[in-house]
């Protein structure tokens, strides 16, 4: 009787989530397309804030430096007490009438880190007047034509304009876990109710933020969203509560050069937000527990040991499970084999989610670049 509840239920969340939870999946399909040529190319500033990334910092610049846009552009690397020699690497990856390499003052108390850096950054813009702002990382490495294409997809009307740039995906780390972790990105913000105007969904990613300075300034800055761990979806929901419209799509040619050579390395990755997501909430996370175990686990479980009807409903689930991962597995060129081993990967990502609980309980939480940003005090 149990068994084959369990079974209706798995197949009934698999059944919303494929067809009803905004196609999320098909986005990995999605190949982007700049609307047409720029009439009038607006004024764009670069803030890219970081803290010791030496290792990486020259090739984003280099790949800013190498924009094919013909508006006016310029880049400020806001240098957030690293020591490392970050800055000296960005300005050996630029002339200096490209870039400005900014000094963060002292992280005030209520900030984090990378929004201190990122409001120091914007203040130091405006006194080029941009009318937009491109918020990347350290990490990102933009193709030759994409700023061209975020501020023609601006011109047709969005006021954020946001990129889930392409993760490494080399080590073995990284090939178990990448393509779930955008796919479950997805799954919580589906890019085309975030892009309908009559949603409320709201997101970003923050590696790659595109957003109208008028626009910022009306929501009140990076200070409104000063606090935020997961700034990139907070600042997409101070806009669009703003009443201004969001754009989100997967990028394959907007690259993170971030690796991650280990599971624990990418485990902390995830843990470092995820009980943030879940708003410090005891009861949330024992919801995500008994959610993510009928979702993910039940599935297979049923499919082995259940009898003959709960099995074929767990089949059923892990069916639609596997075909629904098949899109991201394809856009990181994965063999579609590894899809129906969603669920053990779906069992790390819930290990990491009681990892950043404790975390944060024990006064941890957020760890980064050697600074805890989220912990009960």
């Amino acid at each position: 009787m149990i068994a084959g509840i369990a079974g209706a239920a798995t197949v009934a969340i698999w059944i919303y989530l494929v067809f009803a939870r905004g196609r999320f999946w098909l986005e990995f399909f999605h190949r982007s397309t700049a609307p047409g040529p720029l009439r009038r190319p607006p004024a764009i500033v670069a803030v890219i804030p970081a803290r010791n990334e030496s290792l990486v910092v020259g090739q984003a610049i280099g790949s800013l430096r190498s924009q094919q846009y013909p508006g006016r552009f310029h880049i400020i690397l806001v240098d957030d007490g690293s020591d490392d020699g970050t800055a000296e690497a960005a300005r050996a990856a630029a002339p200096s009438d490209l870039l400005t390499v900014v000094h963060a003052a002292p992280l005030p108390e209520g900030w984090s880190g990378k929004l201190w850096a990122l409001a120091e950054g914007v203040r130091r813009a405006e006194r080029l007047s941009p009318d937009l702002l491109l918020l990347t990382d350290a990490d990102i490495v933009h193709a030759p034509g994409g700023l061209t294409d975020l501020a023609a997809r601006a011109a047709c009307g969005y006021d954020l304009v946001s990129y889930m740039a392409t993760l490494q995906c080399q080590t073995v780390a990284e090939r178990v876990l990448v393509p779930a972790f955008v796919f479950f990105f997805f799954m919580l913000y589906p890019p085309a109710r975030i892009r309908n105007s009559r949603r409320r969904t709201a997101g970003a990613a923050g590696g790659c933020m595109l957003i109208r300075r008028t626009v910022l300034e009306q929501i009140g800055g990076i200070a409104a969203i000063r606090g935020a761990l997961i700034d990139d979806c907070a600042l997409a929901r101070a806009v669009k509560r703003q009443g201004a419209r969001v754009w989100l799509s997967v990028s394959a040619e907007t690259r993170s050069i971030r690796p991650y050579q280990s599971f624990g390395e990418a485990g902390r990755m995830i843990s470092r937000t995820a009980f943030t997501q879940l708003h410090h909430s005891v009861w949330l996370l024992v919801g995500t527990i008994i959610g993510m175990g009928v979702t993910y686990l039940a599935p297979p479980l049923l499919s082995v040991l259940g009898a003959a009807r709960p099995a074929g409903l767990g089949s059923l689930a892990w069916l639609l499970m596997s075909c629904a991962y098949f899109p991201a597995l394809r856009f990181y060129r994965r063999s579609p084999l590894w899809a129906p081993f969603l669920p053990l990967v779906a069992l790390f990502y819930l290990g990491a989610t009681l990892h950043s609980a404790l975390a944060y309980w024990r006064g941890a939480g957020g760890m980064w670049k050697g600074r805890v940003q989220d912990a009960l005090h």
